[in-house]
């Protein structure tokens, strides 16, 4: 293995492990970290982790497991993933959780690099944009658990790190590699543990990869993988096979959407109009006990459709909030969460091998629900969103995270199996 990934939730995972699919690199996603070392054939190894907003403690403790394990199996340079929207409380984790990795690894330095400028995540001046928006102007400055008020990387940083951050703009990074490479150099001198990088655009991320190559530990978003995994082509075997191990089969196949997010809800309605689809209910879910066994008989009868049935959790804002008004947001989202965990395994029991799947919090219910330890990836659906196989079974999964792909996202998943 040559590139250990450490992932702070589920579906970011997944998104870093298809950029370096994309670049060439064999790459397997594992669920946690393995209690034993695995025998894999790969070039890079994926562990995702649910560290972005649990306590600090278990976000350490858990990460520097991983890169223990990393390290055990050979690893020669590790990547700490985390959110392009920087998801983060005031304390943490991501500060935090960069120490306890450079601490661990004997280093002293590393780069903050969140930018994903295909999906519109760009970093200018050391501030984080959302779609041409400022991220405390977006709407990350009203998410329920990590509200992101403040734009700059630098501030937010220093503010939950033990060390002193500096900048690397992009009128150095546009001047190439090596007068990165010195920038970090001085930024060293002058004491910064870490340098928040510019990048805004594709050239961007290439140029600090190049310039990344000998640090031992990078921290960022997904966007950076596609110009890590160029340092290493030249110790890659056979780079025309790294997508075809997670490629899916023509097989029984469903949709589950939780996400609530605009981008989501405009996929629904566009499948909608095409495919069979079901409404869940929230009410039904927390008042009736065989709720969930009417929508597994739903699903049964309409497998053979054109389009792959849909049974979604999909609402807009004015109608989820009044559902959390009249059930409470915890007691609502445990009973969706339970209700797609049941529904997975019933319909694996029943012979559908591929789930399309939105929503970061759902894609993680239905990956234990099914029992999947680790996953093949395979070619990207969208940026960010590759069909995983799992390495253990004949089982598929598209895990897409809320925002992420196209309005046609759920039908163009189903154009890439094999026959």
């Amino acid at each position: 293995m040559l590139l250990g990934v450490i992932a702070d939730d589920f579906t970011g995972a997944t998104d870093i492990a298809g950029f370096l699919v994309e670049n060439g690199m064999r790459t397997i996603q594992l669920n946690g970290v393995p209690e034993t070392s695995l025998d894999i054939e790969a070039d890079a190894v994926v562990i995702s982790l649910k560290s972005r907003s649990c306590p600090e403690h278990e976000a350490i403790d858990t990460s520097v497991a991983a890169l223990n394990w990393l390290q055990q199996q050979g690893c020669q340079q590790f990547y700490f993933k985390y959110c392009s929207t920087f998801d983060s409380t005031a304390k943490g984790n991501i500060g935090p959780v960069t120490d306890a990795l450079l601490d661990a690894l004997n280093e002293d330095f590393t780069i903050v690099c969140p930018a994903l400028p295909v999906n519109g995540r760009t970093v200018f001046n050391g501030h984080l944009f959302v779609m041409g928006e400022l991220l405390s102007d977006s709407g990350m400055r009203n998410h329920p658990v990590t509200p992101m008020t403040d734009s700059s990387l630098v501030r937010l940083m220093d503010a939950q790190s033990q060390g002193a951050t500096g900048l690397v703009n992009y009128q150095t990074i546009e001047q190439g590699a090596q007068p990165v490479t010195e920038r970090f150099s001085t930024l060293i001198q002058k004491g910064k543990r870490y340098a928040v990088v510019d990048a805004f655009n594709q050239s961007h991320l290439e140029t600090l990869g190049e310039a990344a190559k000998s640090l031992k530990l990078i921290t960022g978003g997904s966007g950076l993988a596609s110009g890590i995994a160029k340092n290493w082509t030249e110790h890659l075997s056979d780079q025309s096979s790294a997508k075809e191990a997670g490629k899916p089969q023509q097989a029984k196949t469903v949709v589950l959407s939780g996400s609530c997010s605009v981008m989501t809800n405009k996929q629904v309605a566009s499948y909608a109009a095409k495919a069979p689809h079901l409404a869940l209910d929230v009410k039904a879910c927390l008042e009736q006990e065989n709720y969930c066994e009417s929508a597994f008989q739903w699903v049964l009868k309409n497998l053979d459709a054109d389009f792959a049935p849909m049974v979604y959790a999909t609402a807009e804002p004015e109608v989820l909030k009044a559902i959390q008004t009249q059930y409470g947001a915890q007691a609502s989202s445990h009973a969706v969460e339970q209700f797609f965990s049941q529904l997975a395994h019933q319909l694996k029991e029943n012979g559908v091998q591929n789930f399309i799947v939105a929503g970061g919090e759902t894609s993680g219910v239905v990956t234990q629900s099914l029992g999947v330890k680790g996953f093949h990836i395979g070619p990207q659906i969208a940026p960010g969103v590759p069909w995983v196989k799992a390495i253990d079974s004949t089982l598929s999964l598209a895990l897409k995270s809320g925002n992420f792909g196209d309005v046609n996202f759920f039908e163009t998943a189903q154009g890439f199996y094999h026959d």
